[in-house]
């Protein structure tokens, strides 16, 4: 039976939930870090509480999910999701370590050895003349290329700036003169390079 007020092939929105892989640890940086940015900037008003923001920006960040989706189903604007999206990013970035700091903390506690490798993160396909330089031919796909150092046992120590997917992993490693901190810190290159 159909409401009276509801037309026939009128949209009904419909809120749906999603299982996000995420440690209530990583939730709750990620909460202190926005809280204490807030008060920073002294601002005293958000339309959802930081807990719910941060929950929200990690689903578009880790789940891919559509800021318009999410937008509809907390009732707030999507342009509001991009926004908090952009401010949780800058924060974590913020707080990154430089790649010098990175090799000489490792050196300091003795590590043997850091392994690199860069990997495609897939992304949505882009219009323009943007939608080509983030098409890798390599693994097939559109995306963005990130560079990581990891120490022996594969815990991560540094990554790179986003790079259009079509980077090579050994062009990457060149821009941000990877052989030059690891000398600098230390570490002589291997000389094999990574085919994956």
């Amino acid at each position: 039976m159909k409401n009276k007020n509801q037309q026939a092939g009128d949209a009904v929105s419909l809120v749906y939930q999603c299982a996000l892989p995420l440690s209530t640890r990583t939730v709750q940086y990620v909460t202190d870090l926005l809280r204490k940015h807030l008060k920073a900037i002294r601002s005293r008003w958000r339309s959802l509480p930081a807990g719910r923001i941060v929950v929200i920006v990690l689903a578009v960040l880790r789940h891919d999910q559509r800021a318009a989706d999410l937008a509809g189903g907390n009732g707030i604007a999507a342009t509001t999701i991009r926004r908090w999206t952009d401010e949780v990013v800058a924060l974590l970035a913020a707080g990154a370590p430089r790649l010098d700091r990175a090799l000489a903390k490792v050196a300091r506690r003795g590590g043997e050895a850091v392994l690199i490798d860069g990997t495609l993160i897939p992304t949505r396909r882009r219009t323009g003349k943007d939608n080509r330089k983030n098409y890798s031919g390599k693994h097939k796909r559109h995306g963005l290329h990130f560079l990581a150092l990891t120490d022996e046992r594969g815990r991560l120590i540094w990554i790179s700036a986003a790079r259009p997917g079509r980077t090579h992993d050994i062009t990457a490693a060149c821009h941000d003169h990877i052989v030059e901190h690891l000398k600098a810190a230390g570490r002589s290159p291997s000389s094999t390079a990574s085919r994956t």
